[in-house]
């Protein structure tokens, strides 16, 4: 049984501006399966996630955040 060490990245995010943006997204992006850890910022724009890659991928946490209303520049 193989395990993946969990990953963790920091990503920039636009149309942020007040503290119901940043629950808005940590709530949409916790609810993934194994996001182990989010942390979003106001002031820098942008999030640090914590994610088991073999459950679920950068793309799927871009796509959570961008559901949520919100854009994530690449």
């Amino acid at each position: 049984m193989s395990t993946s060490a969990p990953e963790t990245i920091e990503f920039k995010i636009e149309g942020m501006d007040c503290g119901h943006c940043v629950q808005t997204i940590e709530n949409a992006v916790g609810a993934l399966p194994g996001v182990e850890a989010v942390k979003v910022s106001l002031a820098d724009n942008s999030a640090i996630v914590r994610l088991d890659t073999a459950k679920t991928s950068q793309a799927a946490v871009f796509e959570a955040v961008e559901d949520a209303g919100f854009d994530v520049p690449r």
